[in-house]
C-alpha cells in the first residue's frame, strides 16, 4: 500500500476524533438544570447539555483549518450524521488535508463509525492497492486487546465509550472554564441564539478530560510533557444555543508553538435517526491486520516493501 494511503487514513481518523470526541470525558455537568435567564451562563449551558444529551444524534457540518504547520497545513470539511447514544457516525470528508499530496487521492472520502470500529472508503484507485477492496477498517478495541497492555486497553476502550458525548460533551467541557461568560444574543444563519465562550489552560484541560486518568502516571506525565512541548497554551471554545436549548454552532481554537487549529461545527436536526451499517465484509480490508503484517515483514527485513505498492 502507498504511504500516502496510510497518511490519508490517519488524517481521516484524526478528523473523526475531532467530531466525535472533541472534549473527551467529563462528568461535571449536573442534571436537573433549567435554562432560565440566558445571562446565567453556567445554568443555561447545563440545561443545554441535558437537552442535547437526550437528543442522541444530529446532523453536522464541521470545518477544520490548520495553519503554520508546514505541509500539514490545510483544510478539511466533514458533513453527515453523528450519534452519541450509541456512538455512530456517517461522514463525507473532503479538503486539501485529505489528499496528502497524492494525485491519485479521491476528491472526497466517506467514513463510518459503528460499534467502536471505523470504516473508510479509500476510493477506486486505492482499492487496486487493496485487492480490489475499497473499505479500510480499524477496530481500536481489537488493537488494544492484541497489544496485551492492560492500561492501553482501558484508555482506548474508555475513549470509545466516551465518544457518545458529542456535542453534549463539548457543553460539559465548556462548563469547566473558569471564565465562562454570556456574550449576548446573536443570529446564526437567521436563527436567534445565545452566544457563550470560555477558555481552559492546558492544566484545566487535563483535569476536565477524565480519560487521561485511565493512563498510568508515567504515561500521563509523558502525555502532559508532549502537550506542553507543542506549546499549546489553551483551548478556546464558543457555542451558540438556539431558543430550543440546542447548540447550533461550536467553535474551537487551539494555539501551539508552531501554528494553530480552528474547528467550526454547525449542528441541526437534533434527534434525527443515525442509522449506520457496516460495509460488506468482502469489500473491507482490516488496517490493524495490515499493520501486524507490516510489522512482521519489518522483522523479516521486508518492512519497506510492506508499505509500498
Amino acid at each position: 500500500m502507498r504511504k500516502t494511503t496510510w497518511k490519508r487514513a490517519g488524517v481521516a481518523l484524526v478528523a473523526a476524533g475531532l467530531v466525535t470526541g472533541l472534549a473527551g470525558c467529563n462528568d461535571g455537568a449536573k442534571t436537573g438544570a433549567k435554562a432560565g435567564d440566558p445571562t446565567d451562563a453556567a445554568q443555561y449551558i447545563k440545561a443545554a447539555y441535558e437537552k442535547t444529551s437526550a437528543a442522541k444524534a444530529a446532523k453536522v457540518k464541521m470545518t477544520m483549518k490548520m495553519e503554520g504547520v508546514g505541509p500539514e497545513s490545510g483544510t478539511m470539511e466533514m458533513t453527515g450524521t453523528t450519534g452519541w447514544d450509541p456512538a455512530v457516525a456517517d461522514f463525507t470528508v473532503k479538503g486539501s488535508m485529505l489528499g496528502a499530496g497524492d494525485p491519485d487521492a479521491p476528491e472526497q472520502m466517506r467514513m463510518l463509525m459503528l460499534d467502536g470500529v471505523m470504516y473508510m472508503d479509500m476510493g477506486e484507485k486505492q482499492a487496486a492497492q487493496m485487492e480490489g477492496k475499497r473499505w479500510m477498517k480499524l477496530d481500536l478495541s481489537a488493537a488494544a486487546e492484541a497489544s496485551g497492555d492492560k492500561a492501553l486497553q482501558k484508555a482506548m476502550t474508555g475513549n470509545l465509550d466516551q465518544m457518545n458525548q458529542d456535542p453534549a460533551q463539548q457543553l460539559a467541557f465548556l462548563l469547566d472554564s473558569p471564565d465562562l461568560k454570556h456574550v449576548g444574543a446573536e443570529k446564526i444563519d437567521g436563527v436567534e441564539t445565545q452566544h457563550y465562550k470560555g477558555t481552559l489552560t492546558v492544566e484545566q484541560m487535563l483535569k476536565a478530560n477524565k480519560s487521561t486518568e485511565l493512563l498510568p502516571k508515567e504515561d500521563r506525565d509523558k502525555f502532559v510533557d508532549t502537550v506542553k512541548k507543542m506549546g499549546m497554551t489553551g483551548y478556546d471554545t464558543e457555542v451558540w444555543v438556539n431558543k430550543d436549548g440546542y447548540p447550533v454552532r461550536m467553535d474551537v481554537g487551539m494555539k501551539m508553538a508552531e501554528g494553530s487549529m480552528q474547528i467550526r461545527a454547525d449542528y441541526s436536526d437534533y434527534g434525527t435517526k443515525a442509522a449506520v451499517q457496516a460495509p460488506p465484509a468482502d469489500q473491507t480490508v482490516d488496517l490493524f491486520k495490515m499493520l501486524q503484517d507490516a510489522s512482521k515483514a519489518l522483522d523479516e527485513g521486508k518492512g519497506s516493501e510492506a508499505l509500498q505498492d
